[in-house]
């Protein structure tokens, strides 16, 4: 059995940007060429919504974001208050100690 002389292709980021723009993928299809060939997207270029034309899903999703957003502020802010408890009695005598030793 013989060997077939194989050939090598260079494929490019720029031959990649061209190719996503002309051509429709699945966007796990888009998101493994770009990670792969390192091809980005323009910083003034719309990305794809996941709720496409659908208005009221839009909608839903922004909702569902805000409040994730706010539970996550309302998190941070417990663990460092959580953290950081504050005993007004060890307060007074720290403080009186730092001045009896003046």
């Amino acid at each position: 059995m013989e060997r077939k002389g194989g050939s090598t292709a260079v494929v490019t980021a720029e031959m990649v940007k061209s190719s996503l723009k002309q051509a429709t993928f699945t966007a796990e299809e888009e998101r493994i060429l770009r990670m792969r060939y390192a091809a980005t997207v323009q910083r003034d270029e719309v990305l794809p919504t996941a709720y496409g034309d659908n208005e009221e899903l839009g909608d839903e999703l922004m909702l569902l974001e805000v409040r994730l957003l706010k539970a996550l502020k309302m998190r941070k802010a417990m663990a460092v208050k959580a953290a950081a408890p504050r005993n007004a009695t060890k307060d007074r005598i720290v403080s009186k100690l730092k001045t009896k030793k003046k």
